[in-house]
This record gives structure tokens, C-alpha cells and sequence, in this order.
């Protein structure tokens, strides 16, 4: 199938372009992050804003100089999964800490480093 991936862990298959679009800001490329989202019971309460509050949250994201890539509600041990892109460490950690201290959610943050990024990594052990 032209222009999706092949992987066992997507069905039905994704678009590439989903994972590979990469964000240049000020000459710089913008660090990828995965938030993994759980409800708090504040959250729950008001479940049926959910989708209003993912979009302030965007907005919020554009100010700080971030990116939302994408959104995605789950079930499992998170209840959404965001994709992020941001110039640093520290913007990141503030819009967290900006949207967790409006109580509806708990989140856990991970960098995520695309292949290039990790090849680089790796060059640096000796």
C-alpha cells in the first residue's frame, strides 16, 4: 500500500507522514515528546469537554511555540496519548505543568528521538 506503513503494530495502516513530519523553528529542528494522559476524577466528571479542553490545549501549545501533532483518546492504562513537538526540555515541562495544575489530568512525558537523532547517540559512545 503506497504511502503507508507496513507494521504489525498498526492496523489498519497509518500514514507515514504522521510520524515523519518534522518542524523547523528558528533553524532549529523541534524535539519530539509523547504525552501519556490519565483522567483525574475532575476529568471524568466533565468527560464530555474533553475534546474542548484538547483544543485549548493546542491553542495554549501555538503560544508557548509548540506543536501539537496529534491527539489520540485511548483505552487502556492512559486515556489519551498526545504527540508533541517543542524547542526544548523546559517548554515542554512548563505546558505540562500549565495544563496539569488545571486538574483535569495527570500526565507522564517522554522524549522521543527520531532515528537520525538516535544514530547521533549512538555515535557518541566509544
Amino acid at each position: 500500500m503506497a504511502g503507508s506503513c507496513e507494521s504489525i503494530f498498526y492496523w489498519p495502516p497509518i500514514e507515514c507522514a504522521v510520524f515523519a513530519h518534522t518542524q523547523i523553528c528558528n533553524n532549529q529542528i523541534m524535539a519530539n515528546y509523547v504525552g501519556l494522559i490519565k483522567f483525574t476524577d475532575q476529568g471524568i466528571r466533565n468527560i464530555k469537554d474533553t475534546v474542548k479542553r484538547g483544543e485549548a490545549a493546542i491553542a495554549e501549545a501555538e503560544k508557548m511555540g509548540m506543536k501539537v501533532v496529534e491527539e489520540f483518546w485511548t483505552m487502556g492504562a492512559y486515556d489519551a496519548v498526545v504527540l508533541f513537538e517543542a524547542p526544548d526540555d523546559e517548554t515542554m515541562s512548563a505546558f505540562m505543568l500549565k495544563i496539569g495544575a488545571l486538574g483535569n489530568v495527570k500526565h507522564h512525558t517522554l522524549r522521543a528521538f527520531r532515528r537520525k537523532e538516535m544514530e547521533g547517540i549512538l555515535a557518541k559512545i566509544k
